[in-house]
């Protein structure tokens, strides 16, 4: 047998084994290796499950020799997929490492999704405290408004936990979710819904603590609650599921501070004007939401407003803000709404939203994530601020409320 007939030794030190560990031949010398040296390298054990690949297989990514220049194919084989690792900073942290994957599947440690499930409880708060009669005080519409609130918090985490129970199968496949707590088996697919059984029972628990009206207002909203995950998967517009989900409080503020919508025209014309102004406000922000997974849910076969219009989102962005605020202006018209409401909560959303609309970068998913977590108190923040206003005139315009203490010793 010929030295010259033997494969280079760089096919010999990549021929690999199942566990993809490649088994390597010292090379100490510079062409070719020794033929005793490559008889005792060869005699060498190899476990039972390993496996000799061919020389022509083997060679494709045999790293060169001594001497000779890289190739292309040399290259070194990608690291696995990154493992999911305890958090060792915030809430998360500081709490038992038992409970951790529980706090996670409610999104405890990012609480955006519940400011945007508590700001159309707040609107409809302040839209209809002034509507109420007597006209609700102060101190009624901060209690009512804490109590949506703690209703807000139980029930953004009990819709996430929904969620996450219907898309166990998708969230391996997308980056950002892929370590989520049900998606990774943390938490098996029983437990997760015997602890939204819990939060839907403590929701309910909320719930009762409004006026008798408000259980037959909000038990209908759990139906957009299920149905938005299975939404991802028929249509390219969940989102608008979504916002039929998270702008459910638009109409809860009524019923809570007294005011039987059936009954009262006026206030049932604001309020569905101010439900679909929060309907196009959803979809305006998860659309930006959306961008930060297009890329993963194209692999995954995931429906989005974002994949849908990907090449046109800015001017479909540009369309929902001028619908959510003419929307918005239609429930302060219906209200009977002063100009604190028109000046500051219609003019403010417009130009949040267009600086939000203007600045967002749909590439980067950073700039995504910031302009959802931010624009949610920079718009919302300002629609409050602008009927709160308007309320506070109301209120100190209102004759029993405007007297004085010597005019009211008077009387």
């Amino acid at each position: 047998m010929r030295l010259t007939s033997l494969p280079k030794a760089s096919a010999w030190a990549h021929c690999r084994a199942l566990s993809v560990k490649p088994t390597r031949v010292p090379v100490r010398i510079g062409a070719r290796p020794g033929l005793f040296q490559l008889s005792k390298s060869l005699s060498q054990s190899w476990p039972s499950y390993q496996r000799v690949v061919g020389f022509h297989e083997a060679s494709k990514t045999s790293l060169p020799l001594v001497g000779e220049t890289p190739t292309p194919e040399a290259t070194i084989p990608p690291p696995p997929p990154a493992s999911y690792r305890p958090p060792k900073t915030g809430i998360l942290s500081m709490i038992p490492a038992s409970w951790v994957p529980y706090a996670e599947l409610i999104r405890i440690n990012s609480p955006a999704g519940t400011y945007y499930l508590f700001f159309p409880c707040l609107f409809s708060t302040l839209m209809a405290a002034p509507m109420a009669m007597p006209m609700t005080t102060p101190g009624s519409a901060i209690g009512t408004s804490l109590l949506f609130l703690s209703g807000a918090i139980i029930m953004r985490g009990a819709g996430c936990s929904i969620n996450d129970l219907w898309d166990r199968n998708l969230d391996p496949l997308v980056s950002r979710t892929k370590l989520r707590p049900i998606a990774r088996g943390a938490i098996t697919p029983f437990k997760g819904l015997v602890y939204t059984g819990v939060q839907l029972l403590a929701g309910l628990g909320i719930l009762l603590q409004f006026p008798l009206p408000c259980l037959f207002y909000g038990v209908p909203s759990l139906l957009f609650v299920a149905s938005y995950p299975l939404a991802k998967r028929v249509t390219y517009y969940p989102q608008f599921v979504l916002g039929l989900t998270f702008s459910w409080g638009a109409i809860m503020g009524f019923p809570a501070l007294g005011i039987d919508l059936l009954s009262h025209s006026s206030a049932l014309t604001a309020a569905g004007f101010l439900y679909a102004s929060n309907v196009a406000w959803t979809v305006l922000y998860d659309m930006i939401y959306a961008h930060m997974d297009i890329k993963d849910d194209v692999k995954a076969g995931i429906k989005s407003i974002a994949l849908k219009h990907d090449a046109e989102t800015k001017q479909v962005l540009t369309g929902l803000a001028f619908i959510q605020v003419g929307l918005l202006a239609a429930a302060g018209a219906a209200a009977g709404a002063g100009p604190a409401f028109f000046i500051g909560s219609c003019g403010g959303a417009l130009a949040t939203l267009g600086l939000m609309i203007k600045r967002v970068n749909l590439k980067s998913v950073k700039d995504c994530w910031w302009w959802f977590v931010n624009g949610c108190w920079i718009t919302g923040g300002v629609i409050s601020l602008g009927l709160a206003a308007d309320y506070t005139v109301k209120y100190l315009e209102e004759p029993e409320n405007g007297k004085s203490v010597e005019d009211q010793d008077h009387v």
